[in-house]
């Protein structure tokens, strides 16, 4: 009986072993990263987004198109308009892509995805129109937010798949106080898991609007980002799942603090606590979650290059100096494609 207990223990024993090795060997960190260049063009590019194997994205100059990795193949189109068009925000169901530029007058374009054919599917006229940032719940509804125009922020959401959007009216909506807008700067001010919504303030505020019902009802919470001046506050969000999600920024006029400028969340946003005070990047502009990670591993691009985390957020590694990529997007938890200044680049995570 005690040879029996002794080959069943020795059993248990291999197995959690083996389970335990498999598990880091799955969770190893990133311990290198390596660079190469699709697209070397004058462009500025803040908005791009993965569909399959291609990476669509958007930029000025009126200019959009899409990278194909499988065929490693560069489309770029120019919208024929008469305004010069800044695109800074971009969202995609199955049939098309969706298109927004910065500025007066604000115009949402969709392009078929099988003809790239473009229309323009909102029209919005003010002095004060800025839209930042775009995202779908699914192939029917999405959201488009911006800048207040008056004392609340500028969301459209449309219900009938981009074909036609609608303005919330501002009694529908939770106000905004003098000061506090939104940045344009890597169309990740609104997040979306599942029917819930978060969208991200800075300026005079730094704070978290948050809809579970796909932006029927909305709450607001406060967070500890820096905020009080024009250029500070959060610039963007990523949330994991339901429950984690990390918020970045900083003050875009000091780029190397590196205090107040980043906190996570395990409660859907409902509370924040700063992480890596004084420690890792300064500004960011772009903050992604790491997939298949547990919530575990970020990276972020900004001001002070690109830096990873494996736990958290807590710490940081900075693997680039570059400075000039401004959003980032995983195809893959070991392939990243990020854009920026005159470029997009494919990133290779190794472990």
């Amino acid at each position: 009986m005690k040879r029996y207990q002794l080959s069943f223990l020795i059993v248990i024993i291999f197995i959690l072993t083996f389970c335990k090795s498999n598990f880091k060997s799955n969770f190893s960190e990133v311990k290198s990263i390596s660079i190469d260049t699709v697209l070397n063009q004058k462009i500025s590019i803040r908005a791009i987004l993965v569909d399959n194997d291609k990476i669509w994205f958007a930029g000025n100059g009126n200019k959009f198109g899409f990278y194909d990795a499988k065929a490693n193949k560069l489309q770029m189109e120019t919208i024929t308009d008469t305004s010069k068009l800044e695109f800074r925000s971009i969202a995609q169901n199955d049939v098309a892509v969706f298109i927004t530029n910065i500025g007066n007058p604000a115009t949402v374009f969709r392009i078929n995805k099988s003809n790239l054919k473009v229309e323009k599917v909102y029209s919005e006229t003010h002095e004060k129109v800025f839209y930042d940032s775009m995202n779908f719940w699914n192939n029917d509804e999405g959201i488009l937010i911006g800048d207040p125009i008056s004392n609340c922020l500028s969301i459209v959401i449309t219900r009938n798949g981009g074909k036609t959007w609608q303005k919330v009216p501002c009694e529908n909506l939770p106000k905004t106080v003098e000061g506090e807008a939104a940045f344009a700067a890597s169309n990740t001010n609104v997040i979306i898991k599942g029917n819930h919504c978060w969208i991200v303030s800075g300026g005079v505020k730094s704070r978290v609007f948050y809809s579970s019902d796909k932006g029927k009802t909305w709450q607001v919470f406060e967070t500890p980002i820096v905020q009080g001046q024009a250029m500070t506050g959060i610039f963007t969000a990523d949330f994991y799942d339901e429950k984690i999600g990390f918020i970045a920024g900083g003050n875009y006029e000091i780029p190397t603090q590196n205090f107040q400028n980043k906190a996570i969340t395990f409660d859907g946003g409902k509370t924040w606590n700063l992480v890596a005070e004084n420690q890792g990047f300064g500004y960011a502009s772009c903050i992604q979650f790491v997939p298949n990670s547990d919530g575990k591993e970020l990276i972020s691009v900004g001001a002070t290059g690109l830096h990873y985390s494996s736990d958290f957020g807590k710490t940081w590694k900075q693997f680039s100096t570059d400075n000039s990529l401004y959003t980032i997007r995983f195809v893959s938890p070991n392939l990243v494609f990020a854009a920026g200044k005159d470029k997009i680049v494919r990133i290779q995570l190794k472990r």
